[in-house]
C-alpha cells in the first residue's frame, strides 16, 4: 500500500534518524485525554500532535468545526519535532486511523509526500507485544518548507458551484444515519450536500481494524471511475482524510477535499440541505 505501513515495519525502523513518529490520539468531546494517553505510554521516540491545537484552527462563525490552521503556524510546529523534506512521517492514533489521516493529508497538502498511517493504531502495536515508553523524546527542529498543493482543496464556493454537475461527485464520508438526515447529535442541521454519494470511512477497514487492500478500496468505490472530478467532505474535514486516503489506495488522483465540511456548509443558511438515499 502507498500510504500506510505496518508494525513490523515500523519497530524494524524505529531507530531510524529520519524517522519522525507522530502519536495522533484524540476524542472528539473529550479534548484533554489523547495528550493524557500520550503522557501514560505511547510508541517510543513519538511526539504528540493534537487535533484541536495543531492541526485546527479555532472555530468561527464559517470554517467548520476544524478549520485548517494557518499554514505557517502549523509549518512550525511540525518544524519544531523535526520535520523537514528529508523526513519520513508516521502518523498513528487509536481512532481506527482518522486523526492520523488528517495529519497525513495536511503534510501531503503542503507538498511532504513521506508520510505514512499506522495499520491497526496503537491500541494494536501495544496488544502485539512491540515496545511503548513513557518518556518524552527530544526533538530536534529542523526547517519545514510547505509547498502548497492547491488542487487538493476545494472551497464552499466550489462545492456549491459544482452541485448536481456530472464530471464532479460528491463523497459523503458520515455513517449512514447522518448522511440520510436521520439523526445528528452535533452539527445543527441534518442531512447531506444535495448529489452526496455515502462512503462511510469505516467501511475502508476490515473487521479487525486494519486498512482494506486496494482491490477492496476500488470496490467500495465502483461507479466512481468516469468521475473528472471527487470531493471528500464529512463532518468537520476529519473522517473525510481516511476516504480520501482510500481513494489513493484505489487508483484516484482527482481527489479534492472539502475542509470545512458538513459543519460549514450548514453554516450559510442558505445552502441546499437533501435527506434519504441519492
Amino acid at each position: 500500500m502507498k500510504n500506510i505501513v505496518g508494525l513490523e515495519w515500523l519497530y524494524d525502523h524505529l531507530q531510524d534518524p529520519d524517522l519522525i513518529i507522530a502519536d495522533c490520539r484524540f476524542v472528539l468531546g473529550e479534548p484533554w485525554s489523547g495528550r493524557q494517553s500520550y503522557g501514560t505510554d505511547h510508541i517510543p521516540g513519538a511526539f504528540y500532535m493534537d487535533l484541536e491545537d495543531d492541526m485546527s484552527a479555532e472555530k468561527r462563525e464559517h470554517g467548520g468545526r476544524h478549520p485548517l490552521p494557518d499554514l505557517g503556524t502549523f509549518s512550525m510546529r511540525v518544524s519544531a519535532i523535526g520535520v523537514d523534506a528529508s523526513k519520513t512521517v508516521v502518523a498513528y492514533d487509536d481512532q481506527g486511523g482518522a486523526m492520523a489521516s488528517r495529519l497525513w493529508w495536511m503534510l501531503r497538502f503542503l507538498g511532504h509526500e513521506r508520510v505514512y498511517v499506522l495499520d491497526g493504531g496503537y491500541a494494536r502495536w501495544k496488544a502485539a507485544g512491540y515496545p511503548v515508553s513513557a518518556v518524552m523524546p527530544e526533538a530536534h527542529a529542523a526547517v519545514f518548507s510547505p509547498k502548497v498543493q492547491r488542487h487538493m482543496l476545494a472551497s464552499m464556493d466550489e462545492v456549491k458551484a459544482k452541485l448536481n454537475t456530472p464530471q464532479t461527485i460528491l463523497i459523503d464520508s458520515r455513517d449512514g444515519g447522518r448522511y440520510r438526515g436521520e439523526q445528528e447529535t452535533i452539527d445543527p442541521v441534518a442531512g447531506h450536500i444535495p448529489g452526496a454519494r455515502n462512503r462511510f470511512w469505516k467501511d475502508g477497514l476490515d473487521a479487525e481494524g486494519s486498512w482494506r487492500s486496494p482491490e477492496e478500496q476500488r470496490e467500495r468505490f465502483s461507479g466512481l471511475e468516469d468521475a473528472e472530478e471527487l470531493i471528500v467532505y464529512c463532518g468537520s474535514g476529519v473522517t473525510a482524510c481516511p476516504n480520501v486516503i482510500a481513494l489513493s489506495e484505489a487508483g484516484f488522483r482527482n481527489v479534492k477535499m472539502y475542509a470545512g465540511s458538513w459543519s460549514d456548509w450548514v453554516s450559510y443558511p442558505e445552502n441546499p440541505v437533501a435527506t434519504g438515499e441519492e
